[in-house]
């Protein structure tokens, strides 16, 4: 996945991972003593979007020498690996060494957690401490560990320094050992999580107290996120609330009078801002009840659903360093007019027209989800060798994917996803279709190996997209040749973990871990139930009273993937217990 998703994890939520950078920056220049002061850069009210463990991360790989963010992608992919063993110990430990096994496969091959541990973020990091929390927690029920009970909660103190999403976790996993222990000592055991909670997270209260002046337990964001969490729910607008960032922050500088509101998210007055959003959200949800339960269901039920993440790609990627700057002359280069004059159309209701004087090329496309609609001129390349084609283009409307394809637009040899920003003006009505009025054409690099038909065509594709019929518009193009390819060797082992990665899909893995939670319950599993059980429930009573994204619940569907391979064990020892009944009945026979 780091080979396959180099380029296009870089430009995803490029401004919270610039500001993470820039806070590490902050800290390796300040230290300790910047940290706890209130006159340090690092003071600066606009950190407290976030904990400031990421960054502090960042800091360490930087000081041990990786300067690069490929080094931080693969510490974060070294620490998913672990979440995989651990899971492994999880279910081994719960129910079985089979279920263990099945397990720690289910999560080393999910897509899902292979694409977020790529991104520069840190939503994967902070799952590894909850799983060796939940560990902790499974040992320490059979050993009777106090220890192990007071590692688990400092464990969850340290995820929430990473993200604050598992702030009130403490608390379940003390519910869980109080249920799970002897009356005689439950009520010690769960203190011992609760305390051990308490520990990890208090320099961090206590740092924010002499910093800022203010109770903040880890970070702010929760009333911002509550507020775009009932606008999601909210499509008419009846309570006038935005549903993103930018949104609330130009609401409130015209609310208040304050232009400099516009400008951050937090800023001049952090703390009152965000108490005034919690304030927003909470007369909402008073005044409301039903509804705001029902956004609460509606929203737990979708995060059961698994995000529909990059699999990885069952050709060899490109071996050679991509951040390097390019050296050499563009083998093949086409202007606006070159691509068109080659190119076809490949659905009847698409266009494709020079735009702005013929500076441009624009593609528009149809009504849509996933079809291609245009394939332009054909490029010449030779057959195994690294190419990089480095496009300008700028999204007019909606999202569009754009891909390499051999040269009969049949095969597609890499892709990436243009989309409109947050904050960008959108173009005047008929600007799109004049191609002007939007942003300027921007270079996107696409990297792919090529194949054996000689030539490759830049072939654009609808996202799923909102508003449809999306439009996007190219300056150019120019294909650089890298040197020849070195990862062919990796076609077959591509092959079987894209063939395998299909069956992720809430489809498969829903029903299946439902049935492997059934199990237990029939089987009178109580331990393995309810401690594989306190994490999603966690996540679905908690997170769902504010707005979500799947990155945020990702720890859950580490344990559901525990109940998944439960339900695949029994049914496997079903299948070999039915199949050695059948060979005997037919030698009994014979």
């Amino acid at each position: 996945m780091m080979q396959d998703a180099r380029l296009e994890a870089g430009r995803v939520q490029i401004a919270v991972t610039e500001n993470y950078k820039r806070m590490a920056r902050l800290l390796s220049e300040g230290g300790a003593a910047g940290f706890f002061s209130p006159d340090s850069p690092a003071a600066d009210p606009d950190t407290l979007g976030h904990p400031p463990g990421y960054p502090f991360v960042i800091a360490l790989v930087r000081g041990a020498g990786g300067e690069t963010d490929a080094a931080l992608r693969l510490a974060q992919a070294a620490a998913d690996a672990l979440a995989a063993v651990l899971v492994f110990l999880v279910a081994a430990e719960l129910l079985s060494a089979c279920a263990g096994l099945v397990a720690g496969l289910l999560v080393a091959l999910a897509p899902q957690f292979a694409w977020n541990s790529v991104l520069l973020l840190p939503d994967t990091l902070a799952v590894l401490p909850v799983v060796a929390a939940v560990y902790l927690v499974a040992r320490g029920l059979r050993g009777r560990s106090l220890f192990a009970f007071a590692a688990a909660g400092a464990l969850v103190g340290l995820s929430c320094w990473l993200r604050a999403n598992a702030l009130l976790l403490a608390p379940f996993l003390a519910a869980a050992a109080f249920a799970l222990m002897e009356k005689r000592v439950r009520t010690r055991y769960a203190l011992a999580v609760l305390g051990g909670a308490l520990v990890a997270v208090a320099p961090l209260t206590l740092r924010n107290a002499v910093v800022f002046g203010a109770f903040i337990p880890v970070s702010l964001g929760a009333g911002q996120t509550m507020l775009e969490g009932i606008a999601d729910y909210d499509p008419g607008g009846r309570f006038g609330i935005p549903a993103t960032d930018l949104g609330i922050q130009r609401q409130e500088a015209a609310e208040f009078a304050r232009p400099d509101y516009a400008e951050t998210l937090f800023g001049p007055d952090a703390v009152a801002r965000e108490r005034r959003r919690l304030a927003r959200a909470r007369a909402v949800i008073l005044r409301h009840p039903l509804w705001f339960a029902s956004v609460m269901a509606r929203r737990a039920a979708s995060m059961l659903r698994l995000e529909r993440a990059r699999a990885v790609s069952p050709r060899p990627q490109v071996a050679h360093d991509l951040d390097a700057p390019l050296a050499t002359r563009p083998v093949w280069a086409a202007s606006p007019a070159e691509l068109l004059a080659g190119g076809r159309a490949l659905s009847p209701a698409s266009s494709a027209t020079l735009a702005g004087g013929g500076t441009a090329l624009l593609v528009t496309g149809d009504d849509s989800k996933d079809a291609p609609q245009f394939a332009a001129a054909p490029a010449p390349v030779e057959a195994g060798t690294d190419y990089l084609f480095d496009v300008a283009v700028a999204a007019e409307r909606g999202r569009m994917t754009l891909g390499v394809a051999d040269g009969a637009a049949r095969e597609t040899l890499a892709s990436t996803t243009v989309e409109t920003q947050e904050g960008a003006r959108p173009p005047a009505p008929g600007a799109a279709e004049a191609g002007g009025g939007g942003p300027p054409p921007a270079s996107v690099r696409i990297p792919f190996v090529s194949s054996e038909s000689g030539a490759v065509r830049l072939v654009f594709v609808n996202a799923p997209s909102e508003p449809p019929r999306p439009a996007v518009r190219v300056g150019g193009a120019r294909l650089h040749a890298l040197g020849p390819a070195s990862h062919a060797w990796t076609r077959l082992p591509r092959v079987a973990v894209a063939a395998a990665q299909k069956v992720f899909i809430t489809a498969v893995m829903l029903p299946l871990a439902l049935a492997g939670l059934f199990l237990m319950a029939r089987g009178k599993k109580w331990r393995a139930l309810v401690v594989l059980l306190t994490v999603p429930v966690y996540y679905l009573c908690v997170q769902s009273a504010l707005h979500t994204e799947y990155r945020y619940v990702l720890a859950a569907h580490y344990f559901l993937f525990a109940a998944a391979a439960h339900a695949l064990c029994r049914a496997g020892q079903k299948a070999v217990s039915s199949f050695r009944f059948r060979v005997s009945g037919s030698r009994v026979c014979a």
